[in-house]
């Protein structure tokens, strides 16, 4: 299998134990958590190197198989979500990035992950509840951008392909493609999915209205609160001619409120919140966001970190199939290789 630990002396319960540490803890508290639970003596660089060649080969498993999932019922709608967080690397892997910096360099890599969910029932107010078991995440530090012009797909919208082939997303009814708006994720959403309905975050929408308004009249103006305000009605009540008028009355005077009018007049399709709030559609990436969150963020975001790409990456296979229920899956078919 490539691991690079087959001629040791670790027996596949322990590198299968060595690779749930390693999902969840660093690596020192993952010799720590062995030591203390399992009675296994082991230095951190050796979970390290062992929890790397098991996502190694996680994450080649999972290019491998795509098969549909038929453990998971067809449901009604499926969503799918995509969003980028960013990790710390290590300086020699920042060389030649662009970034937030103020001289264009960069001090993180961005993860990107997508998300396959349903949410079949609703509470009180009509809110889509996600299907408890329902989620699979899929991610890696990759380009959403093809790489050369001969691909047909960057290396994210295969990942993003590959997920949805398992999860029977073009399958359903009902599809949703959800995202905070960037241009990244409605390209592939277009390429691939284009019967799937293109919703914006709700709570992104809102939050540009919000830092507008502070940007107007000062982060502590009582009148920035009261813009901003007026401004979510308007958009929540579906009344976008009157939300881009107020917008464009800024534009003059800021150039903040340029960009954001701007993003409000290229995503005005995917801001129909009441008309999804009446078919029933989630119109939020609360999901997504909670997997940037927990899969990437508990794991390889703590102080003092800094990673390198394929380190990273192979780390953060171990959470994603965990989280995903193909811990088990990949684990079978390892013992049936190793078996052979």
């Amino acid at each position: 299998m490539g691991l690079g630990i087959e001629n040791t002396a670790l027996s596949p319960a322990l590198t299968r134990m060595i690779g749930t540490v390693g999902a969840m803890v660093s690596f020192q508290e993952g010799s720590e958590l062995l030591t203390e639970l399992a009675g296994v003596t082991m230095d951190a660089k050796k979970v390290e190197r062992t929890a790397e060649a098991l996502g190694e080969e996680i994450a080649e498993d999972e290019r491998c198989h795509t098969q549909p999932i038929d453990s998971l019922p067809l449901p009604q709608t499926l969503y799918l979500g995509m969003d980028g967080t960013g990790i710390p690397l290590r300086a020699e892997e920042l060389v030649g990035r662009s970034g937030k910096q103020p001289d264009g360099s960069a001090k993180t890599g961005e993860v990107k992950l997508c998300a396959i969910w349903s949410a079949e029932s609703c509470d009180e107010e009509g809110t889509p509840i996600r299907d408890q078991g329902s989620v699979t995440y899929s991610a890696a530090l990759e380009s959403a951008c093809a790489l050369d012009t001969a691909a047909k797909r960057s290396p994210f919208a295969e990942r993003v392909w590959r997920e949805a082939t398992r999860r029977r997303f073009c399958q359903v009814s009902r599809t949703a493609v959800l995202g905070d708006g960037a241009a990244w994720i409605w390209n592939i959403a277009e390429e691939q999915f284009p019967e799937a309905t293109q919703i914006v975050d709700r709570f992104h929408a809102k939050q540009h209205l919000s830092d507008l308004g502070k940007a107007l009249y000062g982060p502590t103006h009582p009148r920035a609160a009261q813009w901003a305000e007026r401004r979510k009605k308007e958009l929540d009540s579906g009344k976008f001619p009157v939300l881009l008028t107020a917008l464009r009355r800024q534009v003059s005077r800021s150039e903040e409120a340029r960009r954001c009018l701007h993003y409000f007049q290229t995503n005005r399709h995917r801001m129909r919140y009441p008309e999804f709030h009446a078919q029933g559609l989630c119109t939020s990436t609360g999901v997504v966001e909670a997997g940037c969150k927990v899969a990437i963020g508990t794991r390889l975001k703590r102080a003092g970190m800094h990673w390198t790409v394929h380190g990273s990456n192979a780390i953060i296979a171990l959470p994603c199939a965990k989280l995903s229920g193909r811990f088990q899956d990949f684990w079978e078919r390892r013992t049936e290789q190793t078996a052979a």
